[in-house]
């Protein structure tokens, strides 16, 4: 992707056209975090957690925001100030532990794009009566087609950006007309009918897991924006990324609970689907074939856009970088081409590989943040962002061994 904002965004936004440019940018970056995050499994998670503890899970939506913006603010802030993305960081604070992260990411972003393209085809399934696999492959060409435009940096900021309000408006409107009892929601955000820690560790692992938390900021590296400088604009970024992401969540959870609340019974095989359709009839069900198909092409943007950076560093030229995401993006197609879809073992290994590399990628940046400021080119880091990083990190710990169980379960 070209590095199209460099020689603007670097230096401190004092405004006129600088401004814009770098409000631009940070526009881009936080909606690139935003859809990569809302993709085929988060509609999944959140059906069924609505269907499964009802108004309840309104507690653990809220958490589980609480959570991510305080690991997103870390991790978004020491890579904006460094100057250096996560492994290059995790190089430098271990040698080789950047690259150990570097294959964690790509083997889960790998494995998880095919999910993604699958997902694209189901909803232009849903969209147009497409088949699915026609639809997946006309998808990752229009993916690749953005990735190969002269401008290809700025076609994905505005990309992402029109289709997540896309997402979120309609969405939106199918919880109006699923009519969701939204006082007993609101109720127990504060007093909780139940408490399920499984439904907020899986939120944050879904939220900004794997590669979703690096999204954004190695974009914003990518445009310029580093240093010291532009701090505001990174912690702006980093909460205002995880808030779209939570409007998502909410109103998608208010449309589901809507129509459960009336006592619907959702299809099995398409819950999702299945409460949109009956919450707007044909037209719900058209919504949620744009909604899922926008929630996986942008996903599979972000997903190959991220990987890509993890392999590369800025000395990348943008041919080489470019070339390597359209191969991303072919492979992970032309094997969704062949097998349908991720196989479910597949997927069990790369939500351990992603697992893993939470805990382990928050732990490098957060050890910069405490004892290497001279990575941060002498920026003295919050000590009360620190401690909220650290209690957040044993989270992911949480996370961690969560997502080896259901690897060690298969040998048994």
């Amino acid at each position: 992707m070209a590095h199209e904002a460099h020689g603007t965004d670097s230096a401190a936004p004092t405004g006129g056209r600088l401004a814009t440019s770098t409000r631009s940018t940070l526009l881009g970056a936080m909606f690139l975090m935003a859809t990569s995050a809302i993709g085929p499994g988060f509609i999944t998670q959140t059906t069924t957690f609505t269907v499964r503890l009802g108004a309840a899970f309104a507690f653990a939506i809220v958490i589980s925001i609480l959570v991510d913006i305080a690991l997103q603010l870390n991790v978004w802030r020491v890579i904006g100030v460094s100057g250096r993305r996560a492994q290059e960081l995790g190089n430098l604070v271990l040698p080789g532990l950047g690259w150990v992260m570097a294959a964690f990411l790509l083997v889960g972003g790998l494995v998880f794009n095919i999910g993604n393209v699958a997902g694209s085809g189901l909803g232009l399934d849903a969209m147009l009566g497409l088949d699915p696999k026609l639809g997946g492959a006309l998808s990752a060409l229009i993916a690749i087609g953005i990735f190969l435009s002269k401008k290809a940096g700025l076609a994905v900021d505005r990309i992402v950006v029109v289709l997540g309000l896309v997402m979120i408006v309609l969405t939106t409107y199918v919880a109006f007309t699923s009519g969701p009892p939204v006082g007993e929601a609101l109720k127990n955000v504060v007093l909780p009918e139940q408490v399920d820690v499984l439904a907020i560790t899986t939120l944050v692992g879904g939220t900004i897991g794997g590669y979703i938390v690096y999204a954004g900021a190695h974009r914003l590296l990518d445009s310029g924006v580093s240093g010291a400088g532009h701090v505001r604009d990174i912690t702006r970024g980093s909460i205002t990324g995880i808030l779209i992401t939570a409007v998502m969540r909410v109103v998608l959870f208010l449309a589901i609970l809507g129509v459960v609340a009336g006592g619907a019974a959702l299809d099995p095989a398409s819950p999702a689907a299945s409460a949109f359709q009956q919450a707007a009839g044909e037209v719900g069900l058209r919504v949620f074939g744009i909604v899922l198909w926008a929630a996986a092409i942008t996903s599979v943007i972000g997903a190959s856009y991220t990987s890509v950076s993890f392999v590369t560093s800025r000395t990348t030229s943008d041919r080489t970088r470019t070339l390597l995401v359209v191969g991303f993006i072919a492979v992970t197609t032309a094997v969704y081409l062949l097998i349908g879809t991720a196989p479910t073992t597949l997927l069990v290994f790369a939500g351990a590989f992603n697992g893993l590399l939470l805990p382990i990628g928050i732990a490098v940046l957060l050890w910069v943040a405490t004892r290497r400021a001279d990575l941060l080119n002498g920026y003295r880091y919050p000590r009360w962002l620190l401690v909220v990083g650290w209690v957040a990190w044993l989270l992911t710990l949480v996370l961690a061994v969560r997502s080896v169980q259901p690897v060690i379960d298969l040998f048994r």
